[in-house]
């Protein structure tokens, strides 16, 4: 038999992590927005420029990085 609350309380934990990847995720994103997004426009040429270009990069990049932090705290724990 399970101990009450055992299936629940790594739900609830793996819901947690998420939400707390998905605020730092924000957190980027807004920082990304405020600095690294017009310094990128100022340096690439004028066809490069657009924002949705550029958002759908960052985008992408963020995905990435949560995704991979995710796989890495959920991963299995068995050694091979």
């Amino acid at each position: 038999m399970s101990k009450p609350g055992g299936k629940m309380g790594e739900r609830l934990k793996i819901f947690g992590l998420v939400a707390l990847l998905g605020f730092i995720a924000g957190v980027i994103a807004q920082l990304t927005a405020d600095y690294v997004v017009p310094a990128l426009i100022a340096l690439l040429p004028a066809f490069l420029s657009a924002k949705y270009l550029i958002s759908g990069l960052a985008g992408a990049f963020l995905s990435l990085i949560v995704v991979s932090i995710w796989a890495y705290f959920t991963g299995s724990s068995e050694k091979i």
